[in-house]
């Protein structure tokens, strides 16, 4: 690949369950996401995707054992929607470190502050963020399984940079989950730490800029 040329990103398919989606199942996650947006955790119940899709409950427990399942389902779903739409945001821009940097500052800024949604979007980021990190202990498999799009996003881009000299040689995909945990892990303790808060777009901005700088040195060549 030359430099600057445009690259089509495409998320790898996978056979997982969570990852593709029938119409039967794209139902019961959007319930459960749009419950997240407007109750939070606390709204996402059964019972409350029940209702809100009129389901029965053996049709339910046909395709989720629980509400970890549906949770994780709901994480499939949004990452790897997150990862298209990167994908798409990013190959046009001139080189890999700037499709990165990209990727990091939206993570960090995120769809609520750009969009100026804060009531619904921080209700089911914070919300996301608690079930991320209680999952990353109780469930570490299936949830490396739904975030793994936009990991194996972030090592495509790794792997040009190594390509083209601007980042340093080493295993690509075990470099994108450090990058990746390193601004989930920032991000989770920023949302939680604003849940009974207003936003404030200005620190998002400085902290995207300092956990980008923190990236960059670590795998610049």
């Amino acid at each position: 690949m030359q430099r600057g040329s445009p690259t089509m990103y495409r998320v790898p398919q996978t056979d997982d369950a969570i990852a593709e989606l029938d119409d039967r199942n794209q139902q019961i996650v959007a319930a459960a996401y749009d419950l997240l947006d407007e109750e939070g955790l606390e709204g996402l119940t059964i019972r409350a995707v029940l209702q809100r899709t009129g389901l029965a409950r053996r049709a339910l427990y046909d395709r989720f054992a629980g509400k970890d399942d549906l949770v994780l389902a709901v994480f499939a779903h949004t990452l790897r929607r997150a990862a298209e739409q990167f994908g798409e945001q990013v190959r046009d821009l001139p080189d890999p470190l700037a499709r990165l940097h990209h990727i990091v500052t939206a993570i960090v800024i995120g769809r609520a502050a750009i969009d100026g949604d804060w009531q619904g979007g921080q209700r089911r980021s914070a919300a996301l963020s608690r079930e991320h990190l209680r999952l990353a202990e109780a469930r570490p498999v299936e949830l490396q399984k739904a975030v793994s799009p936009l990991i194996d996003l972030i090592a495509t881009i790794l792997s040009e940079g190594m390509a083209e000299g601007q980042v340093r040689a080493g295993p690509a995909p075990w470099m994108a989950l450090l990058v990746y945990n390193l601004v989930s892990t920032t991000v989770h303790s920023q949302l939680l730490a604003e849940e009974a808060a207003i936003p404030d777009r200005q620190r998002r901005s400085e902290l995207a800029v300092e956990i980008w700088e923190f990236c960059r040195r670590a795998i610049a060549a």
